[in-house]
């Protein structure tokens, strides 16, 4: 299971990121939440979350995530996965 997820940062680059099981499981943890519930009540944090989650599991970014949100001008579903 994969979501793929499209990040605008605020230096205008667009970013294609993946959230994979091991993303998931750390949202679950986080909100205690399934991660089933963001068909029905998605929220912005919870997709950020997701998006922080594997960029920062890859290493491409070691900022917390209240750091890491504070560049980021918004988040949609993405279409394909990244390469």
């Amino acid at each position: 299971m994969k979501i793929n997820l499209r990040i605008e940062l605020a230096s205008g680059e667009t970013k294609d990121v993946v959230a994979t099981a091991a993303d998931m499981v750390a949202f679950e943890r986080e909100f205690e939440l399934s991660i089933a519930s963001l068909e029905k009540t998605a929220k912005l944090t919870h997709l950020l979350y997701l998006a922080w989650s594997s960029e920062h599991r890859r290493k491409a970014t070691a900022k917390s995530f209240d750091e890491w949100v504070e560049e980021v001008d918004g988040i949609s579903y993405g279409d394909a996965d990244p390469k």
